[in-house]
């Protein structure tokens, strides 16, 4: 039986992969963006199969009237992507506060005002599943990146709430984390804040480890995602890429070695 899904974001980058390889294999998509008319050549080539919708996820209310016009429109709703988003650049003490709060309202409120909505439709139908596109970012964190890693932490920990919140109703939740891809995120869709001569340093080291990444392909991406809905029991989290499974290992082992080096002192702390 064939899928219907919701996507967000899906007039680039994984958005627009994710769409496709669902129409590909015979899915139906409620596909949005800020500007539906950028999804005009996937409704020529695929037709009735993908109902293209104007939305900035920002907007409550229209994700919730989004959200039921697709369920309406194709009788159900099977897979909901959590896609939209951006990358904010810049260190911690640069980014001004209209950055840090615009960073959130998209990466983060949007995809919950598009959470919640999805949960109170799935849980009526009594299935689903929800697929939260976070990043390695939302694991590990990097120097100039620092409120775009708040807004992914923020995500997923949402989203591992939510998990064992709608189990028991059917509904299932994945957090999907990619490494470094082939897509706009760090050109055109990026926002950059206004640069600190103090940080002209570590800022050019940041430039030169970016300018020698090794980039993955949007097209693995979303064949992967098609094995993610599929599965029967899908992970909570799922790594895409091989540059994040190396870095976690790493990352992990090393929390997990200060953890136990100051062991004494945590349990010391409960003051028993």
């Amino acid at each position: 039986m064939s899928k219907v899904w919701f996507v967000t974001g899906s007039s680039r980058g994984f958005g627009r992969q994710f769409v496709k390889a669902a129409l590909e294999r015979g899915d139906r998509v409620a596909a949005t963006a800020r500007n539906a008319d950028s999804l005009s050549d996937l409704v020529g080539q695929f037709g009735k199969a993908i109902h293209p919708l104007t939305l900035d996820v920002t907007h409550k209310a229209a994700v919730e009237a989004a959200l039921r016009e697709a369920s309406a429109h194709f009788g159900r709703l099977d897979i909901v992507v959590n896609n939209a988003g951006y990358g904010q650049f810049g260190f911690v003490e640069e980014v001004s506060e209209q950055e840090v709060r615009a960073q959130m309202e998209t990466n983060f409120f949007g995809a919950l005002w598009v959470t919640q909505a999805a949960v109170a439709l799935m849980r009526q139908q009594g299935s689903g599943h929800i697929i939260q596109i976070s990043s390695i970012g939302g694991v590990a964190a990097f120097p100039s990146l620092g409120i775009y890693h708040a807004s992914k932490w923020a995500l997923e920990a949402m989203s591992e709430s939510l998990a064992q919140e709608v189990a028991g109703f059917g509904i299932k939740v994945t957090i999907v984390e990619p490494g470094a891809f082939s897509t706009d995120w760090g050109g055109s869709s990026a926002v950059h804040a206004r640069q600190n001569d103090a940080y002209a340093g570590l800022r050019k080291a940041m430039a030169a480890r970016r300018s020698g990444a090794s980039y993955g392909e949007p097209v693995g991406a979303a064949n992967a995602l098609l094995r993610i809905v599929d599965a029967q029991n899908p992970p909570l989290r799922v790594l895409f890429g091989g540059q994040p499974v190396d870095i976690v290992k790493g990352l992990y082992a090393k929390r997990l070695e200060t953890w136990a080096q100051w062991e004494e002192l945590s349990r010391a702390a409960d003051g028993k």
